[in-house]
């Protein structure tokens, strides 16, 4: 959200196998699911495991989708109120006709929120009144009351996954070829600069832990339930359109003998693509040699020492799934290296670099007032 607009809008999906494509813009919830490879455009946002897959994202979700009517034009907006990065879920969920009754109707019990180093949200659902994953989805087992569903980051969550559903429904095992077609799914859609989540759903007869347990962690429970092996769904994709004038900007900034990085918790691939389009990585950069995936400054889950963590950061422009740790960590090494230091954010997880840096720039508008602090 920082170099990019923060306003994202579902263009593909892979589910069961098959990719799809999504139309219609906006907030708008307007559009249909067609198969990338069926020239006849036929809709097919009924596909069963495609349904689920958007079902079950949503019930994963904490933002909702408002319409307004303006009073003197009868112009109808839509808006989503919420995390930007669940409003195309949201907005996708309603173009494939899933219905609030569909959501409502299974009653959350548990939620696990998004950290950046677990890397998805998890929430369960009480759906003992359902049979199967709303009206067109896939059927639930017989003895299933509730529903562990996660999003997050694909390469994690297909860790999780044991067992996966084909296009129709059913569920099978989930082999090293089939794990690995998901991830040059991700790849693929990575390479477009889309922003890629991956769903799985977990259907069981009672809780992993002890209910009445106050001293459990909300930790604890998620351990409890990640324990068991996850059904993989599908992977919906998003776009997010560089902010107007940034790559202009990052022009003008290393015509003035500025070197700009940047660093964010996106895939390597989907940062990669981000930096060629804003300039970051201009015409003569090496994605092997500039960009870098932040689990190579902690290979062991220790930071590398002073000076391999130097010679890392002395020609890398992208950094790629970082923590809020490696934030402050590359401004300090850069800093160890004589450089004078700017760093831009906007979020809480910024608030250590923005006051480690010897500039620290919060983003006045969206910026969280703990970044502005800093």
């Amino acid at each position: 959200g920082t170099l990019t607009e923060g306003k994202m809008n579902m263009v593909k999906a892979y589910s069961g196998g098959v990719c799809y494509n999504v139309s219609g813009g906006g907030f708008v919830p307007v559009g249909k699911f067609t198969r990338s490879t069926d020239p006849s455009g036929e809709e097919c946002s009924k596909d069963k495991t495609l349904f689920s897959t958007l079902l079950a994202a949503l019930m994963c979700c904490n933002t909702t989708l408002i319409e307004t009517k303006d009073p003197d034009t009868g112009t109808r907006t839509w808006t989503p109120k919420g995390n930007s990065s669940e409003a195309p879920i949201v907005v996708a969920a309603r173009k494939a006709g899933v219905t609030e009754q569909e959501v409502s109707s299974c009653a959350r019990v548990l939620e696990v929120p998004f950290s950046s180093a677990r890397k998805m949200m998890l929430t369960v659902s009480d759906v003992s009144t359902c049979g199967t994953l709303g009206a067109w989805g896939i059927g639930l087992p017989k003895d299933t009351k509730y529903l562990a569903v996660v999003k997050g980051a694909p390469n994690y969550i297909v860790d999780y996954c044991g067992q996966c559903y084909d296009e129709h429904g059913t569920v099978g095992e989930f082999t090293k070829e089939l794990k690995d077609a998901t991830m040059n799914a991700v790849d693929e859609f990575s390479d477009e600069a889309l922003r890629v989540l991956a769903v799985a759903i977990y259907p069981f007869a009672e809780m992993p832990f002890d209910e009445s347990d106050d001293d459990l962690t909300v930790d604890d429970k998620f351990k409890a339930i990640t324990a068991n092996k996850f059904q993989f769904l599908g992977l919906v994709a998003s776009i997010d359109r560089p902010r107007v004038g940034v790559a202009e900007s990052v022009k003008m900034a290393h015509e003035a003998g500025i070197r700009v990085v940047m660093i964010t918790g996106d895939y390597l691939k989907t940062a990669c693509a981000i930096g060629r389009e804003v300039n970051i990585l201009g015409a003569g950069a090496n994605a092997v040699e500039n960009a870098v995936d932040c689990m190579r400054m902690r290979p062991d889950g220790k930071y590398l020492p002073d000076s391999a963590m130097d010679r890392l950061t002395s020609a890398t422009r992208v950094f790629a799934r970082a923590k809020p740790e490696d934030k402050l960590e590359i401004v300090k090494s850069l800093q160890r290296q004589g450089l004078v230091t700017a760093m831009t954010g906007d979020g809480v997880n910024d608030a250590p670099a923005l006051n480690q840096a010897d500039i620290g720039v919060a983003m006045g508008i969206q910026g969280t007032e703990v970044a502005k602090g800093a």
